[in-house]
């Protein structure tokens, strides 16, 4: 392995407590309309106390069940474990004040930088044990390199455990700035250091990416219980909102039967008929699901998920019709949602009426007015164009969705193939124009006429993502911290 992979490795394993590059890089996301907004709401006003261009920062959910979190660059990445290991809605806050912390402190940008400097130990020791082994002593060469890498790894350790410590202390500035309790960050690491203690290994400090858990709880603690704040608690309602995103996690990430044995048909509450609802969906017991999130959307008519839920599983079995008032109503109550607008476009496509085809184009469109790289939103419209027999524009829409999935050389083609069939100078002609361009590889075959003319300013090119996900960074490359 070459030095530089080396440390990039070592970069990576800050990710997770004990996470390897292959986890870092398998990294799998999911898109949920409540779950962003709950973080979003919790995640924006960190942002912009801690002097972060809120509105700039894409947070990822990451479908693993471990506790933790990581940030990078433009990204802040949540584990759905954290979401449903956490007691509170401020220990989730406290973690993201951490995570925003390595991005107002610029960490993962830093940390290139002490892998070069970490990497020269390690180099001197490669010019030595060569040294050694051409003076005819290949047995001290080995303790040479051994030396080299054990000092340039002990130098890397040491800036990450400082980066962390960092981290943990602005952590508690921006929620003292919000006038919010940072307790949550106090009941993190006793979980962590209870943890620690269970686990009943050894564990060398020194060896870690990141502070013992005891190590931080001390620092943190004086702090935070010194805090003006410190006893201000999570609303009642604040909780509630938590366990129904709790109940959702575990309906749909856990076996069916795991969820129906956490929430029996004796729990009443809300969330159990969340969790229920889900779990029944999935295990093909449509009408014991409808019945489970009727109650709820009965209880609760202003709640835009439960309708956006009841209209998924009407869609899913093939009940297109009857899904439409479902999503259309979720639509209303939350104007301004992509991932709502494009379930309503599916169910309006599905419906196979002709009228229903055009308002589904238009929520599409809508949908992409709000977020313009969403590939699985641009493949649906595609589907839509299709079925009005408009190929032009379907071709034109699947380049969109294949130039924002990542697949470069799918979008340059179908963009071509668009571009020949439109008129010259119109926005879809130029839309087409600007995918061309900004995928034309190098050497490939000739721009079509008017393109060099006419060149606009290409749009910025999305590396990867998965269909529904937003695009994700290698965490390798990005350097990320991890919590």
């Amino acid at each position: 392995m070459s030095l530089r992979k080396a440390f990039l490795s070592l970069a990576a394993a800050t990710v997770a407590f004990g996470g390897s590059l292959a986890q870092a890089q398998g990294i799998r996301t999911l898109r949920d309309a409540e779950i962003e907004k709950f973080l979003d709401d919790y995640a924006r006003p960190i942002f912009r106390v801690a002097g972060l261009p809120e509105d700039s920062i894409q947070i990822i959910i990451v479908n693993d069940g471990s506790f933790n979190a990581f940030a990078g660059g433009r990204y802040m990445g949540v584990n759905t474990g954290l979401l449903t290991i956490a007691d509170t809605p401020n220990q989730i806050e406290s973690v993201i004040a951490h995570e925003a912390g390595h991005l107002a402190g610029g960490h993962s940008a830093r940390t290139g930088d002490a892998i070069a400097a970490a990497s020269r130990p390690m180099l001197l020791g490669l010019l030595l044990a060569g040294a050694a082994i051409a003076a005819g002593a290949p047995e001290a060469s080995i303790g040479l390199l051994g030396l080299g890498q054990t000092v340039g790894q002990a130098n890397f350790l040491i800036y990450s455990r400082g980066q962390e410590s960092t981290a943990d202390q602005s952590s508690i500035t921006y929620l003292d700035k919000l006038g919010h309790s940072s307790k949550g960050a106090i009941d993190i690491w006793r979980k962590m250091r209870n943890n620690q203690i269970i686990r009943g290994r050894k564990i060398n400090p020194y060896s870690q990416t990141h502070p013992m858990a005891n190590v931080r709880l001390s620092a943190l603690q004086r702090r935070v219980l010194s805090s003006p704040y410190y006893d201000r608690e999570d609303s009642p309602e604040d909780i509630e909102r938590l366990h129904y995103i709790q109940a959702k996690i575990y309906g749909f990430l856990h076996d069916p039967k795991v969820a129906l044995r956490k929430y029996p048909l004796t729990d009443q509450s809300g969330p159990a008929q969340y969790a229920r609802a889900v779990a029944f969906y999935r295990t093909g017991l449509i009408d014991k699901g409808l019945v489970e999130i009727r109650k709820l959307t009965t209880a609760q008519p202003d709640n835009p998920y439960f309708h956006e839920l009841e209209g998924q599983m009407l869609f899913e079995f093939g009940r297109a019709r009857e899904a439409v008032g479902p999503h259309q109503r979720s639509t209303e109550l939350l104007t301004d949602n992509a991932l709502l607008r494009i379930n309503l476009g599916r169910a309006l496509l599905a419906t196979g009426e002709y009228t229903d085809r055009e308002k589904a184009v238009k929520e599409f469109k809508r949908a992409l007015l709000l977020e313009s790289g969403n590939s699985f939103g641009w493949f649906e419209l595609a589907r839509a164009y299709g079925a009005m027999d408009n190929e032009t524009l379907a071709m034109l829409a699947t380049a969109e969705s294949r130039y924002h999935a990542g697949a470069e050389r799918d979008a340059n083609q179908f963009a071509r193939r668009a571009i020949a069939k439109l008129r010259r100078g119109t926005p879809e002609w130029r839309q087409a124009a600007d995918i061309i361009l900004a995928t034309q590889p190098e050497g490939g075959p000739p721009l079509p006429g008017g393109i060099a003319d006419d060149e606009a300013p290409a749009p910025s090119k999305p590396k990867g993502g998965e269909k529904r996900g937003p695009d994700v960074p290698d965490p390798a490359l990005a350097g990320p911290q991890g919590f």
